[in-house]
């Protein structure tokens, strides 16, 4: 039985002719413990099939089902309850509250089921040290690296034991050795039975992926199952066809920014303009005169 199927689902903004379609009539289903790789150039519609899978935006046609159960007939507070248990986030900014330590950050969605401090705190120990961060548990989250932030946020999605994880762009904003150890945390959550559904530009993430899609104008493209640990068929295909920069590429570019902006003649010749300015000065001294010989006659009398 699949844990997301999706049939004909658009997402529509706006209305009249400032409708956008976000989604075009997405058809997907995911079986359990699939690790799925979502690709596509910005504005292709990734985030917003993310968002609607994890329910936080409702889709404006088809039919969406969240582990056999139609999502369209779920009241509004099942919906929150389904998105709190089954759905684990982890996004590209962290999102960690700064006054928070790292432990505290983790075990707070643990508030909303009721639990004790006590309880959530152990929880949230639990968690971190299955992430690598059990020494990191009291401090706050500008003591991190970026490395540590991730994990500490891949901690916070796994608190609840979410069957689904959603990640949205998760080594964005890391360097290239954070990033390896992001992924090989969400590659061992993968193989102890989670499902990831993963947004990335990174062709190079997907060889962690065992299926890949891929997107383009709110329209899935292609579809395509392929090994872990190997890149697949149509990110090969396309990575040898992309055009490279080269170095002529760069001079050429820098000669073209060196070239001097031709000077553009002016309508109105400058002769005109000094011609007039004196014309203006003769009047106002002849102006003055008549002023200076009644002040020298007011005197000798």
């Amino acid at each position: 039985m699949p844990v997301i199927e999706l049939k004909d689902v658009s997402k529509l903004y706006g209305f009249g002719d400032a409708t956008t379609v976000a989604l075009d009539e997405v058809t997907l289903t995911i079986e359990p413990g699939e690790f799925v790789a979502v690709m596509g150039p910005s504005g292709s519609g990734k985030s917003t099939l993310m968002n609607t899978i994890g329910l936080l935006d409702h889709p404006s046609h088809g039919v969406y089902k969240l582990g056999n159960r139609p999502v369209a007939r779920m009241r509004s507070s099942r919906q929150a309850k389904a998105r709190r248990d089954t759905v684990g986030f982890v996004f590209q900014s962290f999102n960690l509250l700064p006054n928070m330590t790292v432990l505290e950050n983790v075990a707070l969605p643990l508030t909303y089921k009721g639990l004790t401090k006590t309880r959530r705190l152990k929880q949230a120990g639990r968690v971190l040290e299955r992430v690598g961060l059990s020494d990191r548990e009291y401090f706050y989250p500008y003591q991190l690296s970026g490395g540590q932030l991730q994990r500490a946020a891949i901690a916070r999605a796994l608190v609840n034991n979410p069957s689904i994880i959603i990640a949205d762009e998760p080594t964005g904003n890391l360097d290239s050795a954070s990033s390896r150890v992001v992924m090989e945390v969400l590659s061992e959550i993968h193989q102890m039975g989670s499902t990831i559904l993963m947004v990335t530009h990174n062709p190079e993430l997907t060889r962690y992926a065992s299926r890949v899609v891929f997107m383009r104008d709110g329209a899935i493209m292609s579809d395509e199952q392929s090994a872990i640990g190997e890149l697949p068929e149509m990110i090969r295909r396309r990575s040898f066809f992309v055009r490279r920069k080269t170095m002529a590429d760069d001079v050429a570019g820098v000669s073209a920014l060196m070239k001097p902006v031709p000077d553009t003649p002016s309508k109105r010749p400058a002769v005109k303009k000094s011609a007039k300015k004196p014309a203006t000065r003769k009047k106002t001294y002849t102006a003055k005169k008549p002023v200076a010989k009644k002040i020298k006659k007011v005197a000798k009398s």
